[in-house]
Formats: structure tokens, C-alpha cells, sequence
């Protein structure tokens, strides 16, 4: 596939993503009037957080297992900031967002020679060894987090500590970075993930370095992984282990699954049904797993693309 036969494809299909873009964005305003807004704030992060994530598998083939790493470091980065450094709340969110993309290219750098579960493996690996470094290392507080951490007013004139204004902040960052992974897989180097993906001999003989491909969409996904993370912190004013367990990577992945892999609406609604799905099972406890895997089963069998996938493929057009 070359960037000429390409970009006709990346121009056609945003329009058919124009109706589900109008109503994408009227359910995010309406939604704090009619659901919990906490709720929502939690669901649109890790919305954000899946629609990164997709990027690097739905479109790029690279499964990584590691990518709370991002995720938690931002979360951590962007609380530390905020509490101990005094920095304003978009300053802190840029820097968490940085520090990810940083560690996304020192990933990369390391994991993105190798294919398969090796890659998937190695991200795993060094996912892991930021876990016990923030589990013992003094800024990041170990098993407590970093707690209290103060929202601030926002470019000096908003005030994050109100509910609704904090709320609007958060949709304006979900709208802005599924606007940035929009545009990303509708370009031609989406085009040409896509191609990786799919056939990644036939990518090389047709001369693109498709290394270099691979490492700009892990740096990519982590950073927006981390813009996710670290506006997650401010909501919660709290950044904890949690942030960088082997449990939310999991938890990223199955959201993707769910949704539709490959799909740009799908982790949306996947990470949505999941904030859903531990908040009003929460009562069952430990149960909560078994649920959640027992559904990650029957999805698996009876919609094998996710709720997008089979939505698109019934519809017969790109979602």
C-alpha cells in the first residue's frame, strides 16, 4: 500500500464518522446532567486510556501488556507536580503527559525489535519494574499513593474544584485527544499502520522502515495514555498502585476487546460498559473478577468483533 493509493481511503472514511462523531459529543455534554458525574469523568479517562490503547493494537498489531506503565507514571508525575511543585493543573497534565511519552520511547526503544509475545512479554517486564520502583520509592508515597493532590484553577480562571467545571475540563480532554487518535487513523500513516499490521513483509519490500512507524505509534499511544492517567489523578486527587498494577493493563485490554478491536468508536463503549460494570456490581466484591470474566467470555464467543465490530459489519460501513 503506498501513501498515493492511501490517502483516498484516510479521506473517505471520516465522513461516514460524522453522525456517530455529532452524537459522540451531544452524550458527552448531556451526560453529567443525567448520570453521576464522577462516574462519567471515571469512564471518559479510561475511555481515552482504551482509544490509545487500540491504536497501538487494533491498528498497529503490537499487544502490549506493560501499558499502565504509562498510564500510572503520568498519574504519578501529574500529583506530584500538583502537590509538592505547586504547578497549575494544565502545566502538571502536560507533564505526565511528557514524562509518559518519554517512557514510551525508552519502551519502544527496547521492545519494539521484537514481535509477538516477546513484545508483549518485555512491555509486561518493564510494566512491572515500575510497579516495585513506585511501590518503594519515597515521592510516590508506596502502598498510600500520593492523596490530597489539589485540583487548582485551570489556565487561572477555572476552578476544578467545582464538580461540573472540573467535569467540562475532562470532556474537553477526552474530545481532544480521540480528535488527535481520529485524525491519526485516518492519515496516510494510519494507512500505513494499518498495512504493517495486515502484511508486515510486504510493508517493508515496498520500502517504508516500518521500525520507525512502530515506535512513533508507541510513543504516541503512551502519551495519550498518560494524558489519560494523569487527568484521572486530578479527578480523584489520588494516584496509586493501582494506577500501575498488571490489573489495569489487563483491564485496557479487555475494554478494547469488548468494544471492538480495530474499531475507533469500540473502546469507548468498551471502557464505558466496564466503568458500568465494576460501579453497580461493586456491591459483589471479589465476585466483581468473575463476573467481568465470565463476560469477557460470553463476548468473546457470540460477538467476536466487540459491540462496534459487529455493529459495523451489520451496518456494512467503518465504525
Amino acid at each position: 500500500m503506498s501513501e498515493a493509493s492511501a490517502a483516498p481511503a484516510a479521506e473517505l472514511a471520516p465522513r461516514s464518522h460524522r453522525a456517530p462523531l455529532a452524537i459522540l459529543v451531544a452524550l458527552v455534554l448531556v451526560a453529567p446532567w443525567v448520570v453521576y458525574p464522577v462516574f462519567v469523568m471515571k469512564a471518559l479517562c479510561f475511555a481515552l486510556f482504551a482509544c490509545a490503547f487500540n491504536l497501538l493494537l487494533g491498528y498497529a498489531g503490537l499487544l502490549s501488556f506493560g501499558h499502565a506503565l504509562f498510564f500510572g507514571a503520568a498519574s504519578y508525575a501529574t500529583a506530584h507536580a500538583a502537590l509538592e511543585w505547586g504547578w497549575r493543573p494544565e502545566l502538571c497534565l502536560v507533564f505526565g503527559a511528557a514524562v509518559a511519552a518519554v517512557l514510551g520511547l525508552a519502551t519502544g526503544l527496547v521492545a519494539i525489535r521484537r514481535q509477538g509475545i516477546y513484545f508483549a512479554m518485555i512491555t509486561l517486564a518493564l510494566a512491572q519494574m515500575f510497579f516495585f520502583f513506585s511501590l518503594r520509592a519515597e515521592f510516590t508515597g508506596g502502598e498510600n499513593g500520593i492523596q490530597g493532590v489539589p485540583r487548582g484553577m485551570m489556565f487561572g480562571f477555572l476552578d476544578l474544584s467545582r464538580t461540573y467545571v472540573m467535569y467540562y475540563v475532562v470532556a474537553a480532554i477526552f474530545l481532544l485527544g480521540f480528535a488527535i487518535l481520529h485524525r491519526t487513523v485516518h492519515s496516510p500513516f494510519g494507512q500505513v499502520l494499518t498495512a504493517i499490521r495486515e502484511n508486515e513483509p510486504r510493508a517493508i519490500s515496498l520500502g517504508y522502515k516500518v521500525n520507525q512507524y512502530k515506535l512513533i505509534a508507541f510513543v504516541l499511544s503512551a502519551g495519550l495514555a498518560g494524558l489519560a492517567g494523569g487527568t484521572k489523578a486530578l479527578v480523584f486527587q489520588l494516584a496509586s498502585l493501582t494506577d500501575v498494577h498488571w490489573n489495569t493493563s489487563g483491564e485496557v485490554i479487555l475494554m478494547t476487546l469488548i468494544g471492538g478491536l480495530g474499531t475507533i468508536f469500540g473502546p469507548i463503549a468498551g471502557a464505558v460498559f466496564m466503568a458500568a460494570l465494576e460501579n453497580y456490581l461493586a456491591q459483589l466484591g471479589s465476585w466483581v473478577t468473575v463476573t467481568e470474566g465470565a463476560i469477557f467470555v460470553f463476548c468473546v464467543i457470540a460477538f467476536r468483533r466487540g459491540m462496534f465490530g459487529e455493529l459495523s459489519r451489520l451496518l456494512k460501513r467503518p465504525l
